[in-house]
Parts: structure tokens; C-alpha cells; sequence
């Protein structure tokens, strides 16, 4: 009897204990090494990869995450897998002088990208740069206006404690906008588009990066993410918070889900 309770017991720890990263299951303390290694290998060439993979429509999508931020002169953003501060540096923008953006991101490559180009464009003063993790979160509560995360959630090892985490930072009536690679909503759309992350995607990683592993990663990690309603559901149910509307983006292949703090 008690040989069988230790099985049983050490089988639900291994469960437990693994994750995916991309298709594969891995132990759950392996996943961040994993994915650490895919952006320090695509960091240089990140910006140039998004344009041509998206022909530029990631910056509409920015641009919408944007409009929808409610971003006012004085707020504090925080902008979690910031990366190369494309969206940080259009947030410092609005917040002006009396506001700060906090550019974040657990990647020290994709960070150091994204603060050279801070000190390029003059914006040290407003945008602060710091590396850390979305799950346990480096601030008070109630820290900030808003905080946006474009195309790094589905990364994260634990989901929902990061959005737990988020929401503890944010000031009541606070936005979290989570800008996400989600599922097509037409079916004709679902079946071009599995043919270009599985077949095109990484083969124009090869070719433009020389890192095919890494955009193949990136096509099963989109695949593994949850879909538009299961995350509005985490955001609910497990984060707590109190509104989530979603926006279907390019026919759901990205979607933004925006919740409030109340």
C-alpha cells in the first residue's frame, strides 16, 4: 500500500513537472533555458523577421494595441516582453515627460536591443529598461496605468501566474492589453495559414536568419497557445480580471485581448 501511494505520488509530480515547448514536452524548469536560447539566437534580426514574416502588418497590429492602451500624458506603462522597444518607444511618445515606460523583458539579448535603440532615439529620460520575469514581477502594487505584452505570452512558462502577477501591478481601472498570435476564425484562412507557418515560416528562417529550429519553435509555440477563448477565460476566472473584450485581428490570426482592473 504504501509503495503503490509513492507512485502514485511520484507519477502526479512528473506530470506536473513538464511542459511544451513548441510540440515537445519538457521539465517545466528547462522551458525558460529553451526559449532564452531561440531570442538570444533571432535578437539581431528580430525587427527585419517580423516585417517580412508579417509584410509589415504587425505594425497595424501595434498601432491598434495602441489606440486601445487609453494612453494619457503622465501614465506609467509597462511594456513586458518589450524586447527591441518598438512599442515602448510609441508609449514614451504619449506619456510624455511626466510619464515613464518601463521596457521589460527576461531576455538580456532582445533587452539590449531594445535599450541601445532607447539611447539612440534620445528617450532614456522617459523609458527605463529592466530585465525580469513576467511571472514574479519586480513592483508594488498597483504600479501602473497600463501594461501591454506584444507576442511574448505564449512564451511564458506559467500563463496564469503571470497574469495574475500583472494584474496585482496594475492601478485599479488599469488596462492589460495582450497582443497574441491566436486561431484563424474562417477555416478557408486556417488552412493557408498552417501551410505558411509549417512550411513557409521557417523555411524563410533559413534563409534570412540561418535559424530554421527557431521559427519551426515559433510555429508550434503559435499552435500550442491557448486559442481567443480559453485565454479570455485565464484572464477571468484564474487572473481575476473583472472585463476582458477580445479583438479578432487579420481574421483571428493574432488577437488582442484587452482586460480591466476594476
Amino acid at each position: 500500500m504504501l509503495i503503490e501511494r509513492f507512485i502514485s505520488t511520484t507519477d502526479t509530480v512528473q506530470k506536473e513537472s513538464t511542459t511544451h515547448f513548441g510540440f515537445d514536452q519538457v521539465p517545466t524548469n528547462e522551458k525558460q533555458r529553451r526559449v532564452a536560447s531561440v531570442f538570444d539566437s533571432v535578437a539581431s534580426k528580430y525587427d527585419l523577421m517580423n516585417d517580412v514574416l508579417s509584410l509589415g502588418t504587425h505594425r497595424l497590429w501595434k498601432k491598434f494595441t495602441l489606440d486601445l492602451c487609453g494612453l494619457r500624458p503622465g501614465h506609467h506603462v509597462l511594456d513586458l516582453a518589450g524586447g527591441t522597444g518598438d512599442l515602448a518607444l510609441k508609449q514614451a511618445t504619449i506619456v510624455g515627460e511626466k510619464g515613464r515606460v518601463c521596457l521589460a523583458d527576461i531576455n538580456a539579448a532582445m533587452l539590449q536591443q531594445g535599450r541601445d535603440r532607447v539611447i539612440n532615439k534620445g528617450m532614456a529620460g522617459i523609458i527605463d529598461t529592466i530585465q525580469c520575469n513576467a511571472e514574479i514581477l519586480p513592483f508594488e502594487d498597483n504600479s501602473f496605468d497600463c501594461i501591454t505584452i506584444a507576442f511574448g505570452l505564449r512564451n511564458v512558462t506559467d500563463k496564469a501566474k503571470a497574469l495574475a502577477s500583472m494584474r496585482r501591478v496594475l492601478k485599479p481601472g488599469g488596462r492589460l492589453c495582450v497582443l497574441e498570435f491566436s486561431r484563424p476564425i474562417y477555416e478557408p484562412l486556417e488552412k493557408v495559414y498552417e501551410f505558411y507557418s509549417f512550411k513557409i515560416l521557417p523555411q524563410l528562417g533559413e534563409w534570412i536568419a540561418n535559424d530554421r529550429a527557431s521559427y519551426q519553435y515559433l510555429a508550434e509555440s503559435i499552435r500550442m497557445h491557448p486559442d481567443q477563448q480559453t485565454l479570455k477565460t485565464m484572464m477571468t476566472e484564474e487572473a481575476g480580471f473583472d472585463e476582458v473584450n477580445v479583438y479578432n485581428l487579420s481574421g483571428g490570426i493574432v488577437a488582442l485581448h484587452r482586460g480591466i482592473k476594476y
